[in-house]
């Protein structure tokens, strides 16, 4: 037990008093106190089952000793945001989970806590609570939902969606069909989008039990997992071994590399460099681009490839891949196994782990080889691309591994310029984007509006055969983890803030390039120029000024406000 922790509740009778009428008795009072924290609620299906989890927990936390107490924040979910104003809450909705679990963690002197989300920002939230209170802590991912239809993912609706809008392009049976089969089940979305790239970020950050990471959630194995939580975390606080102890600056560089093998979320360019502020680390966003470039693309996971996060899971998961680029790896960083990474990997080898479950994947008819390529066979380096250039001085991001190699380079295409995405939206759908333009939306990044994603308007760029494959889409919003096609976000410094992308014109042309990293306008009103005499261009147009903020209020005031640069993790400064 904590001595500080058990003397802070000493200060004040009615403290123990206050528990014990919530049925604690004069024994529980006296043993090791644990948070077990959950994201649960009728929100969507990666946090309604997660109580299953929870009690899971404290059973093994009452096996083991200690006091477990039951709070919860539940979290939000981009696909309900999609479309309406709400999706520009939804990255501040990481602060706001973030400064709640830190709220509930503060106002009693807990011994330890076990934090449980599955998805895109309640992740991140968790991690950064975690950093920030630095007390003993398990973070327990809700794992990965059932395949759809034909092996196919909740992102049908791209395409439902976009012939939903265009007339006699869909029938109603289409959709109830869709809408019927489209999430089969509890879970994160089941393709490598934000919330399975932050349940494998955190496995390999080493503040997660190994191969928890996308464990099927209708499956018996994420309840054992959450039962080893309860058990464990009573061994962490007897050790004192803290998140800052896990996450230090080695753990980060091989959380990048898996990121890197697994062709994992932009968005975790923006969670993991805030994390590690929490921490008082700087996490550059040149240290992506130089991992990218060493580690070879193993992960054959949709969208970036073909299957799907249930099958990379019984491929062998974040521990296969961490097994198979072990030389890149620091294999001595503490981890919430009490051990090393290095002694976790030798004993998963041990215990058979790694063929266990591949059995399952036989099921449909996979090998491991198809599903996580060999290191002598991986198609490409790295899948992430940090671009920089007079559009985008301090950098703007690229994962080219779900981009076409015909569209990993651009030259002087014409740029097709909007302020909101509602209005780039509108024009893919209504057919007046041209093959081979590029769609500039600015104004969407953290001080812009809340950094809200764009799948709705890349999702109908690939989902029409006119334009799919020649249309790029650039940004300082986000993108989803499951975004397809040529679609470079984070553009830093941002529309709001001055950036260069503010004073894009209609008809300019711009170049990019995935091999040089760089993006640029390099011809104005449809004529060519050197990109020195496009940047002087830009830099006249931006005596005029920015376009005014509309009035905001509350929360969403306090973010735009105050939200720092994408590049550096898009927090509260």
């Amino acid at each position: 037990m904590n001595q500080k922790s058990h003397a802070d509740r000493m200060l004040w009778a009615q403290f123990d008093a206050l528990e014990m009428g919530t049925g604690w008795d004069d024994l529980d009072i006296n043993k090791p106190q644990i948070m077990v924290e959950s994201a649960y609620g009728d929100s969507h299906p990666g946090s309604w089952h997660l109580n299953q989890l929870v009690e899971q927990a404290v059973y093994g936390v009452y096996e083991k000793g200690g006091k477990p107490a039951k709070y919860y924040a539940t979290d939000i979910c981009d696909g309900c945001a999609q479309g309406h104003d709400g999706m520009n809450a939804v990255l501040a909705s990481r602060e706001a989970l973030a400064n709640m679990v830190e709220v509930h963690a503060s106002a009693v002197p807990w011994d330890g806590m076990i934090l449980s989300s599955s998805c895109d920002k309640s992740i991140p939230a968790h991690l950064k609570a975690a950093a920030r209170m630095d007390i003993p802590t398990i973070f327990m991912p809700g794992g990965s939902m059932r395949p759809g239809p034909n092996q196919t993912t909740s992102l049908v609706a791209g395409d439902i969606s976009l012939r939903q809008k265009r007339k006699d392009a869909i029938t109603e049976q289409e959709v109830r069909d869709y809408k019927l089969t489209g999430c089969p089940s509890v879970g994160a979305c089941t393709f490598l989008g934000t919330a399975s790239t932050m349940q494998c970020v955190a496995e390999a950050l080493g503040l997660t039990l190994p191969g928890a990471a996308l464990a099927p959630a209708t499956m018996r194995d994420v309840i054992q997992y959450a039962r080893y939580a309860g058990r464990k975390i009573m061994e962490l606080v007897e050790k004192d071994i803290t998140p800052s102890k896990i996450m230090t600056p080695a753990a980060f560089r091989n959380a990048i590399i898996v990121h890197s093998a697994i062709g994992g979320s932009t968005n975790a360019t923006i969670h993991l460099p805030s994390i590690a502020r929490e921490l008082g680390y700087d996490l550059p966003i040149e240290l992506f681009d130089e991992i990218n470039h060493q580690v070879p693309h193993l992960g054959n996971i949709n969208p970036s490839g073909q299957h799907l996060t249930e099958s990379f899971w019984f491929a062998g998961g974040v521990p296969m891949v961490q097994w198979m680029l072990r030389d890149m790896l620091d294999l001595d960083v503490m981890t919430v196994t009490g051990k090393t990474l290095g002694e976790n990997l030798e004993d998963l080898h041990k215990d058979n782990w790694f063929e266990r479950n591949l059995g399952y994947l036989h099921n449909y008819g996979l090998t491991r080889e198809q599903v996580i390529f060999p290191v002598e066979k991986a198609p490409e380096k790295g899948s992430v691309a940090i671009l920089k250039g007079n559009i985008a001085p301090e950098g703007s991001v690229l994962k080219y591994s779900a981009c076409a190699m015909n569209q990993r380079e651009v030259v002087n295409a014409v740029a097709r310029v909007f302020n909101h995405e509602e209005d780039a939206h509108d024009a893919v759908v209504n057919n007046q984007i041209n093959p081979g333009e590029v769609v500039i939306i600015r104004y969407e990044g953290p001080r812009g509006c809340g950094m809200p994603e764009m799948l709705m308007t890349t999702e109908a760029i690939v989902c029409d055969e006119r334009i799919n494959g020649s249309v790029a889409l650039i940004t300082d919003g986000r993108f989803s983890g499951a975004t397809r096609g040529a679609a470079i976000g984070h553009v830093s410094p941002e529309a709001a803030a001055g950036g260069p992308i503010a004073f894009i014109e209609e008809g300019d042309l711009i170049s990019y390039s995935v091999k040089d990293r760089t993006i640029n306008l390099t011809g104005i009103h449809g004529k060519p120029c050197t990109v020195e005499e496009a940047t002087k261009v830009l830099e006249e147009r931006a005596k005029a000024g920015i376009l005014p903020r509309e009035k905001r209020k509350g929360f969403y005031k306090l973010y735009t406000d105050h939200a720092l640069s994408a590049m550096k993790g898009a927090g509260l400064e």
